[in-house]
């Protein structure tokens, strides 16, 4: 059972929009929640990691590159998404400073089935290091939907702080929107932890660059 009621949440999402609008930014701005955490020692408790899929894409506008072979270069082309073939990963060379490059250019990756392989042969463990090791695209599945795929997913993951932020909408969307995401997102975190609402200290939502709401 959620412990934010459907009230503070809604009211928490109406002053971020509102906030957005009387001081609107020249670029889209991106809702945030934001999770402390309590009762649990990163150092000994198991770290935790999940990705869940969120029916509104939170971020539309996020970077991705397919890392394919012809056929899922040119269907990427097309949409406008960039693409490397296996070509353009041999001319990085294993250098650790363009792969680290390369993995902070983009939020995700993909690769098709003949490419995923070889990724640890062509650039090493960098986009592993960075936790963005490519989402592999068969041959038979659609590109665009798995893009589109990717950039509805949000991740938890438990680092070596008590505290986590993920992007769970935009300025552009509608409350009822925000609403379902925000409570999916608080719902699926929660089942993630140990003890649930008892590793929860607090939730805030936040757009880029507006004040934080707290919701718990």
């Amino acid at each position: 059972m959620s412990k934010v009621t459907g009230d503070t949440l809604r009211e928490g999402i109406g002053g971020i929009l509102e906030g957005s609008k009387t001081k609107q930014r020249k670029f889209q701005e991106t809702i945030e929640l934001q999770i402390g955490l309590k009762n649990y020692d990163p150092q000994k408790d198991k770290r935790f990691s999940g990705t869940v899929k969120l029916p509104y894409t939170p971020r539309p506008q996020m970077k991705v590159c397919v890392l394919g072979d012809h056929r899922h270069c040119e269907e990427a082309k097309a949409m406008g998404v960039d693409a490397m073939s296996v070509e353009d990963l041999k001319k990085l060379n294993k250098n650790k400073k363009l792969v680290k490059k390369l993995a902070k250019k983009y939020a995700a990756f993909l690769a098709s089935d003949s490419v995923i392989k070889m990724i640890p042969r062509l650039l090493g463990p960098g986009l592993n290091k960075a936790g963005k090791f490519p989402t592999l695209i068969g041959q038979s599945d659609n590109l665009e939907s798995k893009i589109n795929d990717i950039k509805a997913s949000i991740k938890f993951q438990l680092k070596k702080v008590l505290c986590l932020g993920v992007a769970i909408g935009h300025v552009g969307m509608s409350e009822k929107e925000l609403y379902i995401n925000s409570q999916m997102a608080i719902n699926f975190l929660v089942s993630l932890l140990k003890k649930n609402w008892q590793n929860v200290k607090c939730l805030y939502l936040k757009s880029s660059m507006g004040k934080p709401v707290r919701l718990y």
